[in-house]
């Protein structure tokens, strides 16, 4: 059974791009599908998270159009890579799923199961708000970070305790088991777009600020770290308010990369929900 670190590049042609995936695991249950996170690509993904689920479940993670490997322009609107995932969902002939949305994979996780419902089964959202949350205009981010990815990775997902370094330096050392077949590094151009996307995201709307929420009926977990200084924690409780069939767990001293920190105990979570 082919893992994280074996899993073979594939390519599947969605509109004008060919996007670029893995799928490896254990067939037979609902595909698990991993959405990722702002100037992500498939490598990004943590090997302890993806073998995790890859021992029970079938996982696919993507890089989305214009993004690492997968050619295309890469859309500056959360809307817009919903409609290209939901292409790439019908090219790989699917017939639904489970998914995990991590950050801007989260943002369109909401969007797909509030415009193609029957897609989507259930739900996890990791460190990620509703449309127009509380602090989601990401001024502070800039592509600029992205050329010290190790050091943004630090600060922006694990808090200053030695623990939770620690937890770090681990998930780090974790993401370079991949030896061959690496993806391509994320572009200066596709990481401008995807903040685009995320401002627009968070921007608060007018009116209706989190209507959608109330027609998203899936089960959904939603997980977070109680220090997230990208997506505030408050964004966490105003999904877990406004979403019909939601619960919450909130992980200790932890920053945007909870689920790392607390890997063992979030499988175990994830895992629960997922089968019943």
């Amino acid at each position: 059974m082919s893992m994280h670190e074996t899993a073979p590049s594939q390519f599947v042609q969605v509109g004008d791009a060919e996007v670029a995936y893995r799928r490896f695991g254990r067939r037979g249950a609902p595909p698990l599908l991993l959405l990722n996170y702002f100037a992500a690509n498939m490598d990004d993904w943590d090997p302890k998270i993806t073998n995790g689920f890859a021992a029970v479940r079938d996982v696919i993670i993507l890089d989305y159009p214009g993004i690492g490997l997968s050619s295309g322009t890469t859309p500056s609107t959360v809307a817009a890579m919903t409609r290209d995932f939901a292409c790439f969902y019908r090219a790989l002939d699917l017939t639904g799923f489970d998914i995990i949305g991590f950050s801007l994979g989260g943002m369109i996780a909401q969007q797909l199961a509030f415009e193609f419902p029957d897609m989507v089964r259930r739900i996890i959202l990791l460190g990620t708000g509703p449309r127009g949350g509380e602090g989601m205009t990401f001024t502070e981010l800039s592509v600029d970070e992205l050329d010290d990815p190790e050091s943004l990775v630090m600060l922006a997902f694990f808090t200053p305790s030695e623990a939770s370094k620690a937890a770090g330096r681990a998930y780090l050392e974790r993401l370079k088991l991949r030896a061959a077949d690496r993806d391509e590094r994320v572009t200066r151009h596709a990481a401008i777009a995807q903040l685009e996307a995320i401002r627009e995201w968070g921007a608060i709307p007018s009116e209706n600020r989190f209507a959608v929420l109330g027609n998203i009926r899936q089960p959904t977990l939603i997980v977070h770290g109680n220090k997230d200084v990208v997506v505030m924690p408050i964004n966490a409780f105003l999904l877990a308010e406004h979403l019909p069939n939601a619960q919450l767990i909130m992980y200790p001293d932890a920053s945007h990369g909870a689920q790392s920190q607390h890997a063992e105990i979030f499988l175990e979570h994830a895992r629960l929900f997922l089968s019943n």
